[in-house]
């Protein structure tokens, strides 16, 4: 397994738009082992592929204290989703912002596990809202996008700051 670079906000190459997976290989299974280690170490709850420069419809999430219970979405897409959450985000491409962004309390998602195996999964809390906000992610959006134009130039004169210290 591998560490994987996470792209930082604003990189362009975060606005891309993931593909669909239609190769369920070896290649994908080590994409997802991959992608798991980076999240857990970074360490965050959920990661998408757009954010390790990989332009698939791959997700890993995994909310729980323990790190023990992963979840793993290709190809996710909302079928239903109901109520308003007010839990506040945050993002690994992001670091260190954090802020609410209205979501779905409740979702009901069908997606493919790393084998090719079809499933519906219903979610509600911080499960529900990492889903919406992974998802974005691979439509090529940022949970920073959904804040006013004053918070987005906030966020980029942060991270501008942040990448002038560690250089």
């Amino acid at each position: 397994m591998a560490l994987l670079n996470i792209l930082r906000y604003p990189d362009a190459r975060l606005h891309k738009v993931a593909a669909p997976v239609t190769v369920f290989d070896e290649g994908l299974k080590k994409l997802v082992r991959d992608m798991a280690e980076t999240m857990y170490a970074a360490p965050g709850v959920g990661l998408a592929a757009m954010q390790v420069d990989v332009a698939k419809q791959v997700i890993v999430i995994d909310v729980s204290d323990r790190q023990d219970s992963l979840v793993v979405l290709v190809n996710p897409e909302i079928v239903e989703a109901s109520g308003i959450s007010d839990i506040e985000e945050g993002c690994l491409s992001v670091p260190g912002v954090y802020d609410v962004v209205e979501r779905a309390e409740r979702v009901k998602v069908r997606a493919y596990d790393q084998h090719g195996h079809p499933f519906t999964l219903e979610a509600q809390g911080l499960l529900s809202v990492c889903i919406q906000h992974e998802i974005d992610h691979l439509k090529g959006k940022v949970f920073v996008e959904y804040l006013s134009q004053l918070k987005q130039q906030r966020v980029r004169a942060k991270l501008a700051k942040q990448l002038r210290r560690t250089a």
